[in-house]
């Protein structure tokens, strides 16, 4: 079930744009589309709050980012686009600004400087993987298990997702190839620089979903973010893939019995586009609003809430202790040295020319 929250400003607040559109009005309602869960509720905190405080809008939330692609897609076939800010991977990102459905943004004149002085194209540097994206954090897609599930031998190793003699049980993977191909051919003995060859081929591909078909009986398929960390703390799988700052909420706000694996954990890069075809006030209040959440305090202050990695170098030295707990953020923050020992890189343009294949042959495949 989606959740639909409204902030509505209080008539008390004082009205303060912080830019003004190119006749000088911006919409005063905007709709924003994350993921939900522990990430969402960071944006609302380091985000939505302040700048909902600061300006009077009133801000949707809708959690629809797992479908922003195919969502986009109809909405402007139907010539109605009906959200204005929309969180997505940088993969989906480069197909939405190639196919026209995302606005372009010239880092330097619409987003603002860093505290350090630095421009914003310097300052996100090689993060900018598209004209239309604006990115927020570093995170990773990784492995969490129930402590209390797996034995006196506790898994080190991804490879432990597909060990179902060593660690019976249902696990839980997300409803999409993205990852699990990756892992399932590292785990069948493909090198990691030499997997997205192998998966160019159609041997490489039926080799990933043969490597699949071994636990496929033992899976639970997730689409939203939350619900690997629901189904691990009711105890109803062993194991399950979700993004590093939902496993920490897990652990340290939660105090499930739940640990998490770094082994090949997936860096991958999260941030803001605009769609194309809002009104102009639609567009400048966008636009306004970006600014300010990707500034280098707001990039900061989102990692007071959750363990992913600011995307401006700026950010980083601000970044300190989380805000209700009292713990340094930094050493859990999937780029730590002692967490990123063996990680895989993510290959953003690989996905955006090969993800609607992959696609239909990974729903395929389950439908089987």
């Amino acid at each position: 079930m989606k959740l639909t929250t409204k902030l509505m400003a209080s008539s008390a607040l004082v009205i303060a744009p912080l830019a003004a559109g190119a006749d000088g009005h911006m919409a005063d309602e905007m709709t924003i589309v994350s993921w939900g869960g522990a990430y969402s509720a960071s944006q609302q905190a380091a985000y939505h709050d302040p700048y909902a405080e600061n300006t009077g809008v009133t801000i949707i939330n809708d959690e629809s980012s797992a479908e922003a692609v195919a969502k986009l897609r109809a909405m402007n076939e139907a010539g109605n686009v009906t959200w204005d800010v929309v969180d997505v991977v940088a993969s989906d990102a480069i197909r939405l600004c190639d196919e026209g459905l995302a606005l372009e943004i010239d880092a330097d004149t619409q987003l603002a400087d860093g505290d350090d002085g630095s421009k914003a194209s310097d300052d996100f540097g090689d993060l900018l993987v598209s004209d239309c994206f604006i990115p927020q954090i570093v995170y990773s897609t990784t492995v969490g298990y129930r402590t209390d599930l797996v034995g006196d031998t506790a898994p080190t190793e991804i490879c432990a997702l597909f060990d179902t003699d060593t660690y019976p049980g249902m696990r839980s993977l997300e409803k999409r190839p993205i990852n699990n191909l990756e892992w399932a051919l590292i785990c069948d003995g493909v090198a990691n620089e030499d997997v997205y060859d192998v998966l160019e081929t159609e041997e490489g591909q039926a080799q990933a979903f043969a490597k699949l078909d071994t636990i496929k009986d033992s899976v639970v398929w997730w689409s939203a973010g939350a619900d690997t960390p629901q189904l691990l703390a009711d105890g109803e799988v062993i194991m399950g893939s979700t993004y590093n700052g939902r496993l920490f909420s897990l652990i340290e706000e939660q105090d499930q019995p739940v640990a998490m694996l770094w082994d090949a954990q997936v860096f991958d890069l999260d941030g803001w586009i605009i769609p194309t075809g809002l009104t102009p006030e639609r567009e400048a209040r966008a636009l306004d609003y970006v600014k300010f959440a990707t500034d280098t305090q707001r990039l900061a202050d989102q990692a007071k809430y959750i363990s992913y990695g600011p995307a401006r170098a700026s950010s980083a030295p601000l970044v300190g202790q989380h805000a209700t707990l009292g713990i340094d953020m930094a050493p859990h923050m999937p780029t730590d040295p002692a967490n990123a020992t063996n990680t895989f890189l993510y290959n953003y343009e690989w996905w955006a020319d090969y993800r609607d294949d992959l696609d239909a042959k990974f729903q395929a495949w389950l439908s089987q």
